[in-house]
């Protein structure tokens, strides 16, 4: 029996993750206010992993309840900066602020992803990886943010790593796929045992 999997997502590159892993999937966008969210998850104290998974699973769920049978997949990735959330800069200014905040230092990205089926949660992750920035000059990160906004003011930490953005970077320890949003490992060992991809 073929279980139809549908990602909860507009993101580009978790929709490429999942076709270049030759996963079949759907996709429906998950309407989710993140941003009421997170404040109010913050507010509660909720850590950094906490959000992220609560977001990925906010979004799994809405959609699980559209399609019934299918498993539904809603992922989430934020930015630990000294126990500080980082979010998708809102202007070049804050990009510039927030690299420059980040040189010379480490930070963490958790990359969470939910699954449901019929209204129900049946798998979490949440994957993390820790980062530490070169020590990057004015300069550099102007010209940096100025060649790259247009792609970058899409990414947590106004930084992507499968472009330019790797050259900011001094040490990465941890797995590629949480970097780019998805702990995509171990979503694809549970899609196999359960039996919805081949191995």
């Amino acid at each position: 029996m073929t279980v139809p999997i549908v990602l909860a997502s507009g993101s580009v590159i978790r929709a490429q993750l999942l076709r270049n892993a030759g996963v079949p999937f759907s996709v429906q966008i998950a309407r989710v206010d993140e941003d009421t969210a997170k404040r109010a998850l913050m507010a509660e104290g909720a850590s950094p992993r906490d959000v992220a998974d609560a977001l990925a699973e906010m979004k799994a769920r809405k959609i699980s309840d559209k399609v019934r049978g299918a498993m539904v997949l809603g992922c989430d990735q934020v930015l630990d900066f000294e126990g500080q959330m980082l979010s998708k800069p809102e202007t070049p200014e804050k990009a510039l602020a927030q690299l420059k905040a980040m040189r010379g230092k480490r930070h963490m990205l958790l990359s969470a992803a939910v699954i449901y089926q019929d209204g129900e949660p049946i798998w979490r992750q949440v994957g993390q990886v820790r980062l530490r920035m070169r020590a990057s000059s004015d300069a550099y990160l102007r010209d940096y943010v100025a060649r790259n906004w247009d792609s970058i003011r899409h990414a947590v930490g106004a930084y992507k790593l499968e472009e330019e953005g790797v050259r900011l970077f001094a040490t990465i320890d941890g797995d590629y796929f949480n970097v780019l949003g998805m702990p995509l490992l171990e979503l694809l060992n549970f899609l196999a045992v359960k039996g919805v991809i081949d191995q």
